[in-house]
């Protein structure tokens, strides 16, 4: 009796798992008319001759300038804000300058004191030179006064030197454009604490945009300067049209990745922001040993989501159509590569007028 129950559960178990993995497997049909056929345009794989490689990037300015300062000191005020377009030489920031105006009387009083020594010095050498053509004084004593002479206007240079120093200190008190362009960004207020190196500022050369990407090295040997490059940028949707310009020799900084550099030409820059993202194209390319192959694309449109699981519907010969999950490879503007589930003669769903699922009965729309 025992046994037979047993058995009789363990039947139970083993349909109860079979039903459960039937209604993971596919999608529970719709209630209503579901024999009603489901409008769609169907399409097939693109599939693009020769590798690919796909860098991802941001759009940059050619110029791009940090603010600092070398003087430690309160901000006294700040001229600009983000958006301001400033000219070559316009005056932006102002740091605290007591204690360097202080230190620039101090320099000009050790000059004052210095050239009157200086002048001094020199007229007794004048006067010591003439007694010693009259024999009225020893040579050791016209050497000595020489001497002091000499030491009187080296102090006096080495006044004046002071000076220039706290000159040149005090302009970095006043933080001027190195160029003309945007402010991009603002870093600090007035009141606030300025040190030595820390970005006040950060301005940009309006007009002249690039794309800066990273390339791992086992690729970095099929780019070369000069290859021409498709950029899609993902917020516009816009496709340009733009070539290498400079590739890093080294990764050491950039761990493990090499910086590509990317022109864009200036007709097609309207519109677009520096620090919009892009996704570059660089194609007839072989990566690593592998041959050549060609590698299949749809539109990112047709892929079904479930949960971690991507999938396209696939139509099937009798008019219906299955879920297929599919692997996907890299993203290039609106499509995406598909390395596994698919073949090039299988025709898939682009779109639907209604909704779809396993075993649904679809009609191709012209």
């Amino acid at each position: 009796m025992i046994t037979s129950t047993f058995k009789s559960l363990k039947i139970y178990a083993i349909i109860s798992v079979a039903t459960l993995l039937a209604a993971c497997s596919s999608h529970e049909k719709p209630s209503g008319n579901s024999d009603k056929p489901v409008a769609v345009v169907v399409s097939t794989p693109a599939k693009s001759i020769g590798g690919e490689i796909l860098l991802s990037g941001k759009l940059e300015s050619e110029n791009t300038a940090n603010l600092s300062t070398r003087v430690m000191g309160y901000i006294t005020s700040i001229h600009v804000k983000p958006g301001d377009r400033v000219a070559k030489g316009a005056l932006l920031a102002t740091i605290s300058s007591q204690d360097m105006l202080a230190k620039k009387a101090q320099a000009s009083a050790m000059i004052a004191e210095a050239e009157a020594a200086a002048r001094n010095a020199g007229k007794d050498y004048a006067r010591y030179q003439t007694l010693y053509k009259q024999q009225s004084v020893s040579a050791k004593e016209l050497e000595n006064v020489s001497l002091q002479n000499t030491s009187a206007q080296s102090r006096l240079e080495a006044a004046r030197q002071m000076r220039n120093e706290v000159n040149a200190m005090l302009a970095y008190t006043q933080i001027r454009a190195p160029f003309s362009g945007v402010i991009t960004q603002k870093l600090a207020d007035a009141g606030s604490m300025a040190s030595p190196g820390m970005p006040l500022l950060i301005l940009e050369q309006g007009g002249n945009l690039r794309v800066t990407a990273t390339v791992p090295e086992s690729e970095v040997s099929q780019i070369k300067v000069g290859d021409a490059v498709t950029v899609d940028v993902k917020s516009t949707g816009k496709q340009l049209h733009g070539k290498v310009v400079e590739l890093s020799p080294s990764s050491t900084a950039s761990g493990g990745q090499y910086l590509v550099k990317i022109s864009v030409p200036a007709s097609e820059q309207k519109g677009l922001l520096s620090g919009m993202y892009v996704n570059a194209t660089l194609s007839g390319k072989q990566v690593s040993d592998q041959p050549v192959t060609g590698n299949l694309r749809i539109p990112a449109s047709a892929l079904v989501t479930r949960d971690q699981l991507i999938g396209v519907y696939v139509l099937n010969g009798n008019n219906t159509v299955s879920l297929r999950w599919l692997r996907i490879g890299k993203t290039a503007g609106n499509e995406v590569e598909v390395l596994s589930g698919l073949n090039d003669t299988e025709r898939y769903v682009l779109r639907a007028e209604g909704k779809l699922y396993n075993g649904a009965v679809v009609m191709e729309k012209r």
